[in-house]
Formats: structure tokens, C-alpha cells, sequence
């Protein structure tokens, strides 16, 4: 690519300190910083889920990128995006916020432990809302690593609905597959609602039309051209039917990385210099 500096856009659903379900939370921040310290452009794209305290890590809303609607089976929905600092780090990460979607007590589940009924609309509004953000700043990434099943039709979007946008032209992408993140199924309108763009076929949505964790990791994973084991143990399946091949890389999980994330910031670099 022409610019100097390699860009790297994680987005994921969770990164300590803001937002933690598992270890990989802080292995994403400290391969975060290690990423921006090695000379690279990072920046990172979240949901603002209510568990996040705004005023103690310092969010606030970025004017300039605001007026962007989101669209989600013919309703529209504004998005506000939200800044803040990665505590001692000098990058940024990049909220994205909807007062239907995420102005909530809790994650995914409600106070008596109820899947949200609309998880599977809150997951095609903070991806599609994290892509056009990238096509707002102008910013193209050389890599985008996507984390957490709220990120998994990223790189089907990408494949697809934003396979033109010139923006996106060079990105590879990675995704962190991982067990059983929740145990319940989207409804059966998820499919219809996920479909976006016309760009999109029926066929390409096949892996995810059992609308479970295991349906959207395979689906994310097909998609992504390099897929990292995000559990020590990862199911069967998964395994199975995603293999490396000369299209695609796979990373199997390293208990290391909890303590130095400097194996996948090799990735990083090796991804960015074939």
C-alpha cells in the first residue's frame, strides 16, 4: 500500500479494561500496544455496551463522524460514535453507541439472564456500523483482525457488501474462533436480516443459517483468511472444517500469549510484509 506506516484495525467485543468475558480481552490490549510501540497505526472498534462507564474512561463523542445512519431490516438507526484513549497508550479506540441497542444495565443477557432478543440485530448493527466508520475516516487498513461473535459477518461483509470499497482493497483478514461464547439460537428472520446488500447471495450466508455460536464461527472463519484458535481446546468442528491451505492461514492457541503477545504481533508483521 502507499502509506509509510502499516495499519492495523482490530474490532472486537471485548478489550480489557472496558469490556473483559475472557482472557483474550487483555491479550488483545497488550497486543494492541505492542502493535502501535512496533511503529504501526492501530485502532480499535467496539460496542459501548452500558457496562461501560463513560465518565471513568473518559468517553466522548466524535462530531465529525456523526450523521451516519444504520439501517437494519428497512429501520434506520443513528450512529454515535464515542473516543477514548487506551489507558497508557497513545491509540484510540472507537465506540460505536445506539440508544436502542446498547444503552443497557447489561451485555447479552438481561437481568433474570435472558438472551436479548435482538442480539442478532445489535450484531449486524455494530458490524456494519464499524465498516462504514472505516469508510468515514478514509482509513485503509492492512489488517483487520475481528474478535468475539458480535464481530463474525465482518469478513463476510467484507467478501461482499464491502467487497468494492477501495478502502478495503488491501485488508487481510483475521478472526479469533472460539468455543461457545452463548448457547442460545438467533431467530429464524436473522438470515433476512443479515442479507444487507444485494451483493450478498443465499449461499454465502449458508454456514450461519443455524444462527448459533458454532454457525457464525464457521461462517467468520470461512470468510477470514487467517483464523486464530481462541481456546486451547477448540471444538472439533471448528477444526475440522476450517484447515490451513494455501488460502488460508491458521494460528493454533498459545497459552503464552497471556503473558506476551509478541507471537501474534509476528503475525501482524509477517501478514503485512507478503
Amino acid at each position: 500500500m502507499s502509506q509509510d506506516k502499516k495499519r492495523v484495525l482490530i474490532i472486537a467485543n471485548e478489550l480489557s479494561p472496558y469490556t473483559e468475558f475472557g482472557d483474550f480481552a487483555k491479550i488483545l490490549n497488550s497486543l494492541a500496544v505492542k502493535t502501535f510501540d512496533s511503529g504501526m497505526e492501530v485502532r480499535v472498534i467496539m460496542p459501548r455496551f452500558g457496562t461501560i462507564n463513560e465518565r471513568r474512561h473518559r468517553l466522548h463523542e466524535v462530531v465529525r463522524l456523526s450523521g451516519i445512519n444504520i439501517i437494519i431490516d428497512k429501520d434506520d438507526y443513528p450512529l454515535i460514535i464515542k473516543v477514548a484513549s487506551l489507558p497508557s497508550a497513545r491509540l484510540q479506540v472507537y465506540f460505536m453507541d445506539n440508544e436502542d441497542y446498547f444503552k443497557r444495565k447489561f451485555v447479552f443477557n438481561d437481568d433474570k439472564g435472558k438472551f436479548y432478543d435482538d442480539n442478532a440485530e445489535r450484531m449486524i448493527f455494530f458490524c456494519k456500523s464499524a465498516l462504514e466508520t472505516v469508510k468515514k475516516f478514509g482509513w485503509p487498513p492492512d489488517i483487520i483482525h475481528c474478535h468475539g461473535w458480535m464481530t463474525s459477518l465482518v469478513p463476510l461483509y467484507l467478501k461482499t457488501a464491502y467487497k468494492k470499497e477501495p478502502v478495503f482493497n488491501y485488508s487481510k483478514v483475521v478472526y479469533t474462533a472460539q468455543n461457545d461464547q452463548f448457547k442460545e439460537k438467533f431467530d429464524e428472520d436473522f438470515i433476512r436480516k443479515a442479507t444487507i446488500s444485494t451483493d450478498i447471495k443465499e449461499k454465502d450466508l449458508e454456514l450461519y443459517k443455524g444462527g448459533d455460536n458454532l454457525s457464525l464461527t464457521l461462517g467468520a472463519s470461512k470468510n477470514a483468511d487467517v483464523v486464530i484458535h481462541g481456546d486451547a481446546n477448540l471444538n472439533d468442528e471448528i477444526v475440522k472444517a476450517v484447515k490451513p491451505s494455501r488460502y488460508k492461514k491458521v494460528v493454533k492457541y498459545n497459552e503464552s500469549w497471556t503473558e506476551d503477545a509478541t507471537p501474534l504481533l509476528d503475525l501482524y508483521k509477517s501478514l503485512t510484509e507478503s
